[in-house]
């Protein structure tokens, strides 16, 4: 009985808490997602380089997932904060790197596509209930990860290369390498998505 009081105390926490987010005025949205971009570039000083590849393997992706998970649509924004703010000057890209030097390099089509994923998620979470459950937040992960930052991403890299690399090594160079770890990092965002984004209505949900 305690436990089943512990948990309905932690449903109540979570619905409160999107539809605080929900109805927030302009301004409070613009604060907290300016703390998602933060956030997002906290976790972005988590990488490593896998030989043979430019890209490298960072935290940012749940910085991104969560963005659009509490953030709703918003979650973009914070996103496209979180690029803006980081060619102005601000050093919160991958390694501490800022400016639009950055962003022109070889891994801008990622941050692209942390803007569109973001978007979408935050989307697909406000609008529709199916889509807070696991198997459901797998799809949507998997989606996000795997086609909207995935393929900016590869789209960029081979004009950046200057057409030179072909569909093979595109792939063995800036796929293969990850598909493990992001594989996993859908699995773990779509557990944890599922886990705090509430099973009832708190956005006029289209599918009620």
């Amino acid at each position: 009985m305690e436990v089943n009081l512990y948990i309905e105390k932690y449903k109540n926490i979570n619905l409160n808490f999107f539809k605080w987010r929900y109805e927030l005025n302009f301004l409070y949205k613009l604060i907290l997602s300016l703390s998602f971009a933060c956030f997002t570039g906290l976790l972005a000083q988590f990488r490593f380089y896998i030989p043979g590849t430019p890209v490298p393997v960072t935290g940012q992706v749940f910085g991104v997932i969560l963005a659009g998970v509490m953030m709703g649509t918003w979650g973009g924004i914070s996103q496209l904060m979180y690029v803006g703010i980081g060619a102005a000057g601000v050093p919160w890209f991958a390694g501490f790197n800022y400016g639009f030097g950055y962003i022109f390099g070889p891994t801008g089509g990622y941050l692209v596509g942390f803007i569109l994923a973001a978007f979408f998620i935050g989307f697909i979470v406000d609008r529709y209930l199916k889509s807070r459950k696991f198997l459901s937040m797998i799809l949507l992960m998997f989606f996000s990860i795997f086609v909207l930052i995935y393929l900016p991403g590869l789209i960029y890299l081979y004009i950046f290369t200057g057409f030179t690399l072909s569909v093979t090594e595109l792939l063995t160079m800036c796929v293969l390498p990850f598909l493990a770890a992001d594989f996993f990092k859908a699995i773990v965002a779509a557990g944890i998505a599922t886990s705090i984004t509430p099973k009832v209505s708190y956005a006029n949900e289209i599918d009620i």
